[in-house]
């Protein structure tokens, strides 16, 4: 739909008639030409801020605001839909400003590795040149991200960067990652699922990406029709439950909170060696969780666990608590409530238990985990703590901590799981004590 301009007061209106609703809003200059488009959750509120005081005069935006006489706006089902939609009409159309107005940084792609036997997905600002399927320019990193995550659990794609080749029997000994557990990967690493079913996901997945939704909706409900009549009816089910999921994309929230943090200042893997090599595991540590406790003005206690997947914060396994049993500052009896908690869950959802678990804080903290998990009858996963102050790591069984070298990849890591699980946890008791404070 256009809104036609006569006068900078009349344009102003018309804007305030805006949906309020997620769509793509295009901005057009004196002669009808497209000079910025943008994606919006709410296409009123967004638009009309181009209309402030405040827009007129930012440095970023003062040009842009000067020139546009007209606005365009496309409607979309979901903010998903919308960040799609408006890559898809900034490849087309190339507005000036949108250059412009980018970052130092180049614009983030969605990049599909589509020769390989199981294609994976990653996020990208450096494409292939071959080879691959890019979706982009997006204008946003942080909603790209959080895009992949909810498209994640509805095509079920890898974002590992495994070299997997179909056929090859020695993958049914790997070990997947917790994506696989919480069935938002087919697990192509451990063979679970053939080439043809997981390319089958992959050409559903660019079908949607290249804005057939509705296409894909009818497809997948064509299918669903065909299994129930041959009585496949976990084929249905599976079906059924892929067409809901994108039926409720609209009620994801913020893409922006579903986006996982990125790792600026430590390798990954070169990480996941050294905490190999350093304590003498057996394999590399690939699934890391990280406990701290934070204490709420009135001696509300709280807790944190972070959890990080092959060296990479994964926000979906994030977990919260607030301490039951304990009254007043006692940090030794909150670290045992929550691994009681945590690992008897573990136990009775069959899950398996972490291969690193970090306790912030020192032998103490270290000793009062060891003691909770001997009491429920839990023999430990390999666990050990970092103190803040020094740095040092205590391990079980060692009488005197060890520091580790401060510029080495192990050490990084851990302080990065420990300092993400402190920020959680105050993150937390932030919000219940807002609560607190305005009677929530």
């Amino acid at each position: 739909m256009t809104v036609d301009s006569t006068s900078p007061d009349a344009l102003r209106e018309k804007v305030r008639q805006l949906p309020a609703i997620p769509g793509v809003y295009l901005m057009k200059d004196e002669k009808g030409r497209v000079i910025y488009i943008g994606k919006a959750v709410n296409l009123r509120s967004r638009v009309g801020s181009y209309f402030t005081a405040a827009a007129a005069q930012e440095t970023r935006t003062a040009e842009l605001v000067r020139e546009i006489q007209d606005v365009e706006y496309i409607e979309a089902d979901s903010e998903v839909d919308a960040l799609l939609l408006e890559a898809r009409l900034i490849k087309d159309a190339q507005p000036r400003f949108n250059q412009e107005l980018k970052d130092d940084k180049t614009f983030p792609y969605l990049e599909i590795f589509v020769r390989e036997d199981f294609p994976r997905v990653e996020f990208t600002r450096t494409p292939r040149s071959r080879g691959t399927r890019l979706y982009g320019p997006f204008t946003s990193p942080k909603k790209l991200r959080g895009a992949i995550a909810v498209l994640q659990r509805i095509f079920r794609f890898r974002t590992c960067s495994l070299d997997i080749n179909d056929g090859d029997d020695r993958w049914q000994w790997f070990r997947p990652c917790l994506l696989a557990s919480i069935d938002q990967c087919t697990a192509p690493c451990n063979l679970r699922v053939s080439k043809e079913d997981y390319r089958r996901d992959i050409r559903r997945l660019q079908t949607f990406l290249d804005g057939g939704k509705a296409r894909l909706l009818k497809e997948l409900a064509d299918e669903m029709r065909a299994a129930s009549a041959e009585q496949l009816y976990e084929k249905a089910g599976r079906i059924r439950d892929e067409i809901e999921a994108l039926e409720a994309l609209k009620l994801r929230g913020d893409l922006e909170e579903h986006a996982q943090p990125e790792v600026f200042y430590v390798d990954p893997q070169k990480g996941l060696a050294g905490l190999k090599q350093i304590f003498g595991l057996p394999e590399l540590p690939r699934r890391i969780e990280g406990v701290d406790i934070a204490h709420l003005q009135g001696g509300q206690t709280v807790a944190s666990l972070v959890q990080f997947i092959d060296g990479l914060p994964f926000k979906h396994g994030y977990k919260r608590y607030r301490i039951r049993t304990v009254t007043g500052v006692d940090d030794y009896a909150s670290i045992r409530e929550v691994i009681a908690r945590r690992f008897k869950r573990l136990l009775q959802e069959g899950e398996a238990f972490p291969d690193l678990l970090l306790i912030d804080g020192g032998r103490g903290q270290l000793n009062a985990a060891i003691e909770a998990m001997r009491l429920i009858d839990v023999e430990p996963p390999f666990t050990i703590s970092l103190a803040k102050q020094q740095e040092e790591v205590y391990v079980p069984g060692e009488p005197e901590p060890r520091r580790l070298s401060r510029h080495g990849f192990g050490l990084r890591l851990l302080q990065y799981v420990r300092d993400e699980s402190h920020r959680f946890a105050q993150h937390y008791h932030h919000i219940l004590r807002r609560k607190s404070t305005l009677g929530e």
